[in-house]
């Protein structure tokens, strides 16, 4: 599979000369929007780690749960992503799930996401860990824009 980000007049141009030297027949996808900001995946690794200095687990397991419960159901309103979550890792226990979405294995989810779904992870991140009464980072504070990025 080959995927190619298209910001520019340029690229684009470049993108149609690729597809017209393509040979027949070929599948493609084109998606709105661009891939989560780095800004956005910054702010999301802080968080896990303001969380575990405050929690009683580690960054990485934070990661993983928020992976699992808030970033899966997003992707899952893909059609595609759900069929094939659904028919791979949706059957499996609650604990190997878990496991996928941490290191080593480390599940595609966020790095899946358009600038937007990963706007909408980070919100329901911060609401769920501050409504626990964790402590975060405020991403509006001295110029931290990264949910808007």
């Amino acid at each position: 599979m080959n995927q190619r980000l298209v910001r520019t007049v340029q690229d684009r141009k470049m993108l149609i000369r690729y597809i017209e030297q393509k040979p027949l027949p070929f599948t493609n996808t084109v998606k709105d929007g661009d891939k989560r900001s780095q800004p956005q995946n910054r702010l999301q690794m802080q968080w896990c780690k303001e969380a575990a200095e405050q929690g009683d687990q580690t960054a990485e397991e934070y990661r993983a749960f928020c992976k699992l419960h808030i970033g899966v159901p997003i992707l899952r309103e893909d059609d595609d992503f759900q069929q094939k979550y659904d028919e791979t890792v949706k059957p499996l226990p609650y604990e190997t799930k878990l496991a996928l979405m941490a290191e080593p294995f480390d599940f595609p989810v966020t790095r899946l996401m358009q600038v937007p779904q990963m706007r909408r992870y980070l919100d329901a991140i911060y609401q769920h860990f501050t409504g626990l009464g964790f402590q975060l980072t405020d991403p509006n504070w001295q110029g931290m824009e990264a949910r808007a990025a």
